[in-house]
């Protein structure tokens, strides 16, 4: 048997497809009988003219109207053509459906269109998808739920609408405690099946109209509509109790978890973005620090805000001291503990303020480390101890800097070029790491260590006993010289738990083979007891303090260019 060819409305059935014929003077559309298998339930009537139409087009009733305005007439017999898309539905309660339209229209002699023919087909799947990429834009793709730049969008309109309406609102800030502690026991999988039940706990416990995001790898933020103060602290304890009280189930088993949480109030705290999420990270951070799965709330403070004009002030110094150069040299002491001679000389950083008043390290190190500037500072004072080694030869001298430029590639490139271009220096040099702050990874500064002793250089850890090193790490690190914290030494005349920690120290250097140097000597007495201990060297008062004067003559003539 032949086969019958299918008529074009069979065809046109099968593809999913109504054509129209439109004319616009009179604004009359004629539809194929294929028309109500694309809009199944819309009367004929609302089909039947442009205006009915466009009753029913979301997501803009001149939508149609817009897309022929928006080509260029093309006169003659092919007309112009057009394409647009839009959704259609009888009622609000409807689903839409997603419609694509293209056809041609034809311009009368003012160029504007008369009429227009062409087809509509369905386009569920097209639009399904428009939205599903629409949403990956919006979300977290492990949690589900806003990502970071939506989170602070809402975030900014929950302030404007607040400040508008004279209402409250609060941000928090959850961090998951000790999430690196998971990730290194069990694996990032597991890690993110925690993050992924914390964000369902916190769900769970939203009220309507409330506001979850993923603002950074272990961090949710929340934005809470018409919440006061005293809200916000129940809220938060919420929270808190919803993530600890039950153990989190994983792959790898149950894993203990909790929560910590800093918050801010909107916008009697924090007026935009950015104040909010300062001051909730601040306030997140000072509750770990005060113990884990805590919550803190940001409240002004005089002295926070007094010690911040402070760090902007010291900054803003330090960085111009050392691009003027001001930043100067003193130089302290070491003497041998038995026949006080001269072994070397510790370099301390002075800052001149330009009007004869001078900064002391005390005063720019502690600020320029927390400040995150030591790196810059310890560059400089490199370059004037070299410059004082190359043009004294018989000169020992020590420099002090921070465990954070044990790992800055620039300093080494710096101070191997140095040692290079001048050669002798090296092996009268001693290096001494500061303990003001912690020793992260002690491998990496072992590794600093041993680069330093093969050019012959010595390294010492100043202020030992105050800070984080131990005598395991001293063996480790391989250090020549044990600085003994100054505030264990000037009392050891008078008290006995003092002279006990000393002669303990002192002792147990010596069994290690390392030299010792007892800081802030005061008198004979205290000097007398340390050289029967052992001790080597001996600095402070009683030997001298620091001096801009050198003990050896007038200055280099230059200093040295930058290294590196």
């Amino acid at each position: 048997m032949i086969p019958t060819l299918p008529q074009a409305s069979d065809i046109l059935a099968a593809l999913g497809q109504a054509v129209f014929a439109w004319d616009i003077a009179s604004d009359s559309i004629a539809w194929g009988e294929q028309v109500t298998s694309i809009f199944p339930g819309i009367p004929a009537e609302r089909l039947a003219t442009g205006a009915e139409f466009a009753k029913l087009i979301e997501p803009a009733q001149t939508l149609r109207s817009a897309a022929l305005a928006q080509t260029s007439a093309v006169h003659g017999a092919d007309g112009t053509p057009y394409r647009v898309e839009y959704g259609v539905r009888m009622n609000a309660s409807d689903p839409v459906v997603w419609v694509e339209e293209t056809g041609r229209w034809f311009a009368g002699p003012d160029g504007r269109p008369t009429r227009a023919i062409g087809a509509v087909r369905i386009n569920n799947e097209r639009h399904a998808r428009d939205e599903e990429l629409a949403k990956l834009a919006r979300l977290d793709p492990l949690t589900g739920e806003l990502n970071r730049s939506h989170l602070l969008g809402a975030l900014a309109e929950a302030i404007e609408e607040a400040t508008r309406f004279r209402s409250t609102a609060a941000f928090m800030l959850v961090g998951i405690d000790h999430l690196a502690r998971v990730n290194d026991a069990f694996g990032f999988d597991v890690a993110d099946a925690v993050i992924l039940d914390v964000a369902k706990r916190i769900r769970a416990r939203l009220r309507g109209g409330d506001v979850l995001g993923r603002f950074s790898g272990n961090k949710f933020g929340l934005i809470l509509k018409n919440c006061t103060v005293d809200d916000m602290n129940v809220a938060a304890e919420r929270f808190l109790a919803g993530i600890r009280t039950d153990v989190v189930p994983t792959k790898s088993g149950p894993v203990s978890v909790t929560a910590s949480i800093g918050a801010v109030s909107l916008p009697r705290y924090a007026r935009n973005t950015d104040e909010a999420v300062n001051r909730a990270h601040e306030t997140l951070d000072a509750a770990k620090r005060r113990r884990a799965g805590s919550f803190a709330a940001w409240r002004p403070d005089a002295a926070r805000d007094a010690q911040r004009r402070v760090n902007i002030r010291v900054t803003d110094e330090i960085v111009t001291a050392l691009n003027e150069r001001r930043i100067r040299l003193a130089y302290e002491p070491v003497v041998s503990a038995v026949s006080r001679e001269r072994a070397f000389h510790e370099c301390l950083v002075r800052m001149d303020q330009g009007n004869g008043q001078v900064l002391l390290a005390p005063d720019i190190v502690p600020v320029a480390e927390r400040l995150g500037l030591i790196r810059l500072v310890d560059h400089r004072v490199l370059e004037l101890v070299v410059a004082e080694l190359a043009a004294a030869p018989d000169v020992c001298l020590s420099l002090n800097i921070s465990p954070d430029t044990t790992m800055d590639p620039d300093w080494w490139a710096g101070i191997e070029s140095l040692m290079l271009a001048h050669p002798g220096v090296a092996e009268r040099l001693i290096i001494e790491i500061t303990e003001t702050v912690a020793i992260q990874d002690i491998d990496d500064v072992r590794a600093f260590v041993s680069r330093l002793k093969h050019f012959g250089s010595r390294i010492a850890i100043d202020d030992f006993g105050a800070g984080y090193t131990s005598f395991r790490n001293l063996r480790k690190l391989g250090v020549d010289i044990v600085k003994i914290d100054g505030a264990f030494v000037q009392n050891i005349t008078h008290s006995a738990d003092d002279r006990a920690f000393v002669q303990t120290l002192i002792d147990l250097a010596r069994r290690l083979d390392i030299k010792t140097v007892a800081e802030w000597v005061q008198d004979e007495e205290a000097a007398s007891m340390l050289r029967d201990w052992g001790c080597d060297y001996i600095q402070g008062r009683l030997i001298g303090l620091a001096s801009a004067d050198r003990p050896w003559g007038a200055p280099p003539d230059s200093a040295l260019p930058a290294a590196g």
